[in-house]
């Protein structure tokens, strides 16, 4: 096992691309989730429960450790997600198939994650910018990118909560998430899950159309007007 969680062991070699099988299966994971979630399947969160131990190996051998903590917080949320799916809270937040409804953030909502976001950046990326002075033994290298790492990092802990209540606007930070992620990764010599990011990307883009078309199949309407445009049409 610990020869398959290293880093610097190679599965294969693509256009001079040394493969570690880690890279290759928490990527292989991780893209089978975000297509189930952008299609709205509840078998997306225990798929991607896989995927979150996977790259928390991975993150912390090539010293990404705000990506690291988030995957910890992923497997959490995770739990916590694929219960919340499939039960629940009354029956105005339940489908046709007894499953959490998709519907739109509020704007107070909207106000928290903004505010939680930018005092979330600045205080991970302060702490682990310093966490090699901190824990010299466990972090022996100094983070790398550690603002851009805690910024997107503290995106996706916003997004994911979005997502768990089945957010439409957990799709919009998504976006932004996988935008600067395929520079990151690419600059850490990551290729492949800057592929990955571009490939999320690309899916993030078709789960925002789709929720927003499940959205209208419960109203009737052949178009979702974004609350961010012009009214809300849920609050949270």
């Amino acid at each position: 096992m610990k020869y398959f969680l290293d880093i610097n062991t190679v599965f294969f070699t693509i256009w001079d691309y040394p493969m570690s099988y880690i890279e290759f299966f928490g990527t292989v994971f991780n893209l089978w989730c975000v297509w189930l979630t952008a299609k709205g399947k509840i078998l997306s969160w225990p798929v991607g429960l896989v995927g979150v131990v996977l790259y928390g190996f991975l993150f912390y051998q090539i010293q990404l450790y705000s990506d690291l903590f988030e995957q910890g917080y992923f497997f959490v949320t995770g739990l916590w997600g694929w219960w919340a799916w499939a039960h629940p809270r009354n029956t105005a937040e339940s489908d046709e198939k007894k499953e959490l409804k998709v519907s739109f953030a509020g704007k107070k909502t909207r106000m928290i994650g903004i505010v939680a976001i930018v005092a979330g950046t600045v205080v991970m990326g302060a702490a682990v910018g310093n966490i090699h002075l901190y824990l010299p033994q466990i972090f022996t290298e100094p983070a790398s990118y550690p603002y851009l790492d805690a910024f997107t990092t503290v995106m996706s802990f916003a997004a994911t909560i979005l997502m768990i209540r089945k957010k439409i606007d957990c799709w919009y930070l998504w976006i932004a998430v996988d935008i600067i992620g395929v520079g990151l990764y690419y600059a850490k010599d990551v290729k492949f899950i800057s592929l990955e990011y571009l490939i999320f990307l690309g899916l993030a883009i078709a789960g925002l159309l789709k929720w927003q078309k499940i959205l209208a199949g419960y109203t009737g309407k052949n178009n979702v007007i974004d609350p961010m445009l012009v009214v809300q049409i849920n609050t949270a």
